[in-house]
């Protein structure tokens, strides 16, 4: 069966293209659930919501979700609200941004 944590690794992998840290470390990612059919359900979010690479990253997050060995298919729904804030970063994210 397949795991929201074996989806959250593969998602290190998708960049935000402006930003050099993965949408994991950026804390875009809120929610990930695998349904009993193992489809990947991805609720996520953007730094803004005016951010010009929105379906690209989507696409990719996607993507590399269905990339997981067991993923049937993959659902990624980006969202709003919480709106996103440089909280939500992991330590690693601040270290490489010059931010900790």
């Amino acid at each position: 069966m397949v795991t929201p944590e074996q989806v959250r690794e593969a998602l290190k992998e998708v960049f935000d293209p402006e930003i050099p840290v993965s949408i994991v470390d950026l804390g875009l990612v809120y929610d990930i659930k695998v349904d009993p059919e193992d489809v990947v359900h991805v609720t996520m979010t953007l730094t803004t919501p005016g951010c010009g690479m929105a379906q690209q990253i989507a696409f990719q997050a996607k993507d590399k979700a269905k990339s997981v060995p067991g993923v049937k298919d993959a659902k990624v729904t980006v969202v709003w609200e919480p709106p996103w804030d440089a909280s939500k970063m992991s330590d690693d994210a601040r270290k490489k941004l010059g931010m900790a």
